[in-house]
């Protein structure tokens, strides 16, 4: 890292530190700690540092918080989550709990996993067969992940899977991950969370991390250029303005970072750079299909999967939050092709699956749809982040503060709750209470 000289500092902000703006006012404390941005990872360290009695600040790029959770209740009328949705481990899930505290409903996911082969329903013997290859499946990747050397997920599948091989590699891969099987590591899958059980807030995840972040002191539509270190303080630039504290938290994505959107002043070392690399974002996007009077005979929030025949397949969540939406899942390598070429194009894909699996009527059940544009969203650019073979570590290289005052939190973080929006923000939590240590506040042993 090299060094940094105090008129290359200065030159490179955009204004005097000693600016007056955004809760710097004159004469005013200065701030403990500026949190680049506004998702479940951001909110959760602003809040643990609110209530250590710190003033910190919130800079976000976007015109709202939450991140990759956003309840949309404009295009159907009622409220819809656009990404993430489910609240994993709710008996012990944070997001949960303080959701629960706020009177903020949290039921369990009583869905039901249901499989359709040639345009019907799964007998029970059929089922079983799916559910027993499943574990097959799964046993062969943790057996893997017992090796010395880390390999592909792809490659501890056992040959023993029979016809519903395409439909474990799209469920353990792409649904789950966001990328194929291939592409990940046995030991970073291994290591993820039991994640069967699961919450969901019908008021929506994004309207509920809306609500956590009500009363916490967030700038909006307010893009961070660059984060320096200069002696014992950090420093942020925003548009217009340079500010300063005694820590910075930064919970971009690691495929934001990995674009150089942001500039780190001094230069971070190589494993970090290498670490946003390596765990890139996965494609996870999904088409909204309005469907009044339940025309699938399906229950809230039935996850349907066919018997594919190969890899261009995808998954049907059917009446999100108890209400006429579906969702139709479109992931991995597909997801990628499909977002790129254009909303119609998906929104095509995604009906056409639909009816190929339910048959014809179901493409005429069909009223307003809306796809998302995660992969492209310059603030988000994808999914969960999961590991190649030999890039676990690297979740752990992120965990370390730059300097003792640049600290990074975020879902690619945690060592097992990756891609999910509980580890988003337990990786929140645990980057203010490094702050909180390093301003020389006690932290509370699990806290």
């Amino acid at each position: 890292m090299h060094q940094i000289s105090r008129r290359r500092f200065l030159a490179a902000g955009t204004a005097s530190v000693a600016a007056p703006a955004l809760a710097q006012a004159q004469g005013a404390p200065p701030l403990d700690a500026i949190i680049v941005g506004a998702g479940a990872a951001g909110i959760a360290a602003a809040r643990r540092l609110v209530a250590a009695g710190r003033r910190c600040v919130i800079v976000e790029a976007g015109p709202r918080v939450g991140g990759r959770c956003f309840t949309d209740v404009e295009t159907f009328g009622v409220p819809c989550d656009l990404g993430g949705r489910l609240l994993y481990a709710p008996e012990v899930n944070r997001v949960a709990h303080y959701a629960r505290e706020a009177g903020i409903e949290v039921s369990p996911l009583r869905a039901g996993q249901r499989l359709r082969i040639g345009g019907r329903f799964a007998r029970e013997g059929e089922m079983e067969a799916f559910f027993a290859a499943l574990v097959r499946a799964r046993q062969g990747i943790v057996d893997a992940a017992d090796n010395e050397e880390d390999s592909a997920a792809g490659r501890a599948l056992p040959r023993n899977l029979g016809d519903w091989r395409p439909t474990i590699e799209f469920a353990l891969g792409p649904y789950r991950c966001g990328k194929t099987l291939d592409a990940l590591s046995v030991r970073d899958f291994n290591r993820s969370a039991d994640r069967d059980l699961a919450g969901i807030s019908r008021a929506g995840c994004g309207a509920l991390l809306q609500r956590l972040a009500a009363d916490l002191p967030v700038q909006l539509s307010t893009p961070a250029r660059r984060v320096a270190v200069w002696r014992n303080a950090a420093y942020v630039d925003i548009p217009g303005r340079m500010l300063h504290a005694r820590a910075a938290i930064v919970t971009l994505s690691t495929n934001v970072l990995a674009s150089g959107t942001v500039r780190f002043d001094p230069v971070l070392p190589k494993a970090y750079a290498e670490a946003f690399t390596r765990l890139s974002l996965g494609v996870h996007e999904r088409v909204v299909l309005e469907m009044p009077g339940n025309p699938l005979g399906l229950a809230a929030d039935d996850l349907v999967f066919e018997q594919a025949k190969g890899p261009r397949t995808a998954a049907l969540f059917a009446q999100t939050g108890a209400t006429s939406l579906y969702t139709v899942e479109l992931a991995g390598p597909l997801g990628s092709e499909l977002v790129k070429a254009g909303d119609k194009t998906m929104t095509a894909f995604a009906i056409d699956w639909l009816a190929n699996v339910f048959g014809a009527d179901a493409k005429k059940a069909v009223r307003r749809t809306h796809a998302t544009r995660w992969s492209l969203d310059p603030l988000i650019r994808g999914a969960a982040s999961a590991a190649p073979p030999g890039a676990q570590g690297d979740r752990e290289t992120l965990t370390r503060p730059v300097r003792d005052r640049v600290f990074f939190a975020g879902e690619a973080t945690h060592d097992v709750l990756w891609g999910t929006i509980g580890g988003a923000w337990e990786s929140g939590e645990r980057a203010a209470n490094g702050v909180l240590r390093l301003l020389g506040v006690p932290v509370r042993q699990g806290r």
